[in-house]
């Protein structure tokens, strides 16, 4: 992979993309900044308010892939244009990074990775639950031994859209298809991807709901094998029906130490250090991690512009945007895989693909493809 001497780069859709917009803006080896969404008012209002020069505002996806001054476009528009919009990206010869989840289906994961493959460019799921700063912290207390053996891990990632406005083409959305924040960090945090999958659904949605997707279940819980692994991992996500504050979560045993998600916002997690001993603790920011330039990003007390609770419990999803945009630039520009390629967006991504199908096959046991064949 031929490295980059600078990133040209266009945000294809502006609602959460916006975000991203000023850090991008701020981080050294970006020469320029773009802005893409189909409604031309929003265009003009956010490229008004963040200076973007008339050049690089567009309307028009297609007219970006024909933009040979452009090497680089993250995607952060609605699920169903993921696997498309990425192909077609990756096929301009493009640099590209997608919010999550990779696709709505195990083929378009394949077609995502083929791509990748062909055009021997950059791709990164941005998976802001692998840079929040309790993530980070976890993955510190593995890789420096004090938490020793990892023994078991839990995901889980639980809301109710019924309560929060969403775009319609959300409702009735089968749990697991969206699972990527409950499991991407059991997959990392034991350096394997997953094997299999083994699933159950729970409780039932509104029945109006249900045709949309042929998806009945309030709750998908699902136990994974993992690769070359003796520990298993366990994951939960809901939607719909089910009353939860919202809660984007991860708990991680060893032989050392253990930690716990707490259980309600700004409480604490708890940190188990051995016998009977256990503290609640509030994870610090991640800023000495960064580039000088982008630290502020991360900072709880950063505004943002968004009023869902992963950013107002989560001072945007966890302070992981400056991490996503400086991990992806950095591999544009040392010319590498990104620390969440298309391999492993794939995989995390169809582990929550085939629960879903496994649920739907009462709990059968299903096999993730093993996207590195293709």
């Amino acid at each position: 992979m031929k490295a980059e001497s600078g990133v040209k780069v266009v945000i294809a859709g502006l609602g959460f993309g916006s975000e991203f917009i000023p850090i991008y803006k701020d981080l050294k080896g970006v020469e320029s900044v773009g802005i893409c969404a189909r409604t031309a008012s929003k265009v003009k209002e956010v490229g008004d308010q963040y200076d973007i020069p008339p050049e690089m505002r567009f309307t028009d996806f297609n007219d970006i892939l024909k933009r040979e001054d452009i090497n680089t476009i993250h995607i952060v528009t609605p699920p169903q244009s993921h696997a498309d919009l990425s192909v077609a990206s990756l096929k301009a010869g493009k640099h590209t990074a997608c919010t999550v989840p990779m696709a709505l289906s195990v083929d378009d994961c394949k077609a995502v990775v083929k791509a990748r493959k062909a055009a021997d460019k950059v791709y990164m799921m941005m998976e802001t639950v692998l840079y929040s700063r309790e993530y980070l912290f976890v993955k510190d207390l593995v890789t420096s031994g004090r938490l020793g053996r990892v023994q078991f891990v839990r995901g889980s990632h639980q809301q109710d859209m019924g309560l929060e406005g969403w775009p319609e083409y959300w409702l009735g959305f089968p749990p697991m298809f969206y699972g990527t924040h409950a499991i991407s960090p059991l997959v990392d945090i034991n350096g394997t991807l997953v094997d299999s999958v083994v699933c159950h659904g729970s409780g039932r949605i509104d029945e109006d709901m249900i045709p949309r997707y042929n998806s009945p279940f309030a709750i998908e819980t699902a136990t994974f094998k993992l690769q070359d692994s003796d520990v298993r991992a366990e994951a939960t996500r809901s939607l719909y029906s089910t009353v939860r504050q919202y809660r984007e979560s991860f708990d991680c045993y060893g032989d050392k130490m253990a930690f716990e998600w707490e259980q309600i916002a700004e409480e604490g997690h708890v940190l188990f250090e051995g016998g009977e001993s256990a503290r609640r603790i509030h994870v610090p920011d991640t800023d000495p991690m960064l580039p000088e330039e982008i630290k502020k990003y991360t900072k709880r007390e950063q505004i943002h512009d968004q009023d869902h609770v992963s950013f107002i419990q989560g001072a945007g999803h966890g302070g992981s945007h400056p991490h996503l945009v400086n991990e992806f630039v950095k591999a544009i520009l040392e010319g590498r895989d990104s620390a969440v390629d298309a391999v492993k967006a794939a995989n995390i991504t169809s582990a929550g693909l085939c629960a879903h199908e496994s649920a739907m096959n009462n709990g059968r046991e299903v096999k993730v493809p093993d996207f590195g064949a293709f």
